[in-house]
């Protein structure tokens, strides 16, 4: 028989029954473990994919990786619906329930903590990209257009051929590319701020790799927000006029770059209980 282990999803002090319809990793019935006035919502697992050695590998298959986020995501949803959530990081293994227990006794102030803080609260994510390609294109046909007669002009007093154009030209567009990536950044950093204002909390992460965002363009901000629910309308609003704005800007003024918004969703960016320590996350031990 194919050892098991506990799949942790998400802790709440508001245990409701009705997430325990929504199936989990692997299609998996999920179930309440309850200690210290809060619950755990977990899976079993079977250790041949979530045991330690086998998921360092597994975690290298996008696929496999996907799948399981999907219905990680689709338990802390329906967790979230329920009352304040504390979702738990991607593939949060235990060895058994007792474990489990353990934890919610342990951490039981700092669950209560983060649960405390989000309540009444969602998270939103923002994303904006710029297409360096179709920007520099703009850019370069503006100055080519400029430049054109002055070169020609050039060339036919020095005597230069096609290979010192070809090079001129590409140091343009280094020199484009470069102005457009300062102009993006600075745009997106207005952006966070502005979102900043509206929201109780505000996190950049990292750019997400093409291969996960499925978008080939220069991603300059991966914002994700913590908005009271109540000002949520006035948050999509926000990023509305700012994603107008940057359509109907020229070259030079942020033309070429797309906001994209996510959410509302269970705050997973805001609910950071350190579990490392634990001798749980991961894979079960």
């Amino acid at each position: 028989m194919t050892e098991s282990g506990i799949y942790l999803y998400a802790v709440t002090s508001e245990a409701g029954d009705a997430c325990l319809s929504v199936r989990g990793v692997l299609g998996a019935p999920v179930r309440k473990v309850g200690a210290a006035d809060l619950a755990a919502y977990v899976s079993t697992v079977p250790l041949d994919q979530f045991g330690e050695e086998p998921l360092a590998r597994l975690l290298e298959d996008l696929d496999w990786v996907g799948e399981v986020a999907r219905a990680h995501h689709r338990v802390v949803e329906a967790v979230a619906e329920a009352g304040p959530t504390a979702p738990v990081r991607l593939v949060t293994v235990y060895s058994g329930e007792e474990q489990v227990r353990e934890l919610l006794e342990r951490r039981h102030d700092d669950f209560l903590a983060v649960l405390s803080r989000v309540a009444g609260r969602r998270e939103w994510g923002v994303k904006a990209y710029v297409d360096p390609d179709a920007a520099s294109r703009t850019a370069e046909g503006a100055a080519g257009r400029e430049s054109s007669a002055g070169r020609e002009a050039t060339t036919g007093r020095t005597g230069a051929g096609p290979g010192t154009a070809y090079l001129q030209r590409r140091k343009e567009n280094l020199h484009n590319r470069q102005d457009l990536w300062r102009q993006a950044v600075a745009r997106a950093e207005r952006l966070h701020a502005a979102l900043g204002e509206i929201a109780v909390a505000g996190r950049r992460h990292r750019p997400q790799d093409p291969q996960l965002s499925g978008r080939r363009e220069w991603m300059v901000l991966n914002g994700a927000y913590l908005v009271e629910e109540d000002r949520g309308a006035e948050f999509a609003a926000a990023v509305a006029a700012f994603r107008e704005a940057a359509s109907a800007a020229g070259p030079g003024e942020g033309a070429g770059m797309d906001v994209e918004l996510t959410g509302p969703w269970a705050p997973y960016s805001f609910t950071a209980v350190e579990l490392e320590t634990e001798g749980g996350e991961g894979g079960a031990r």
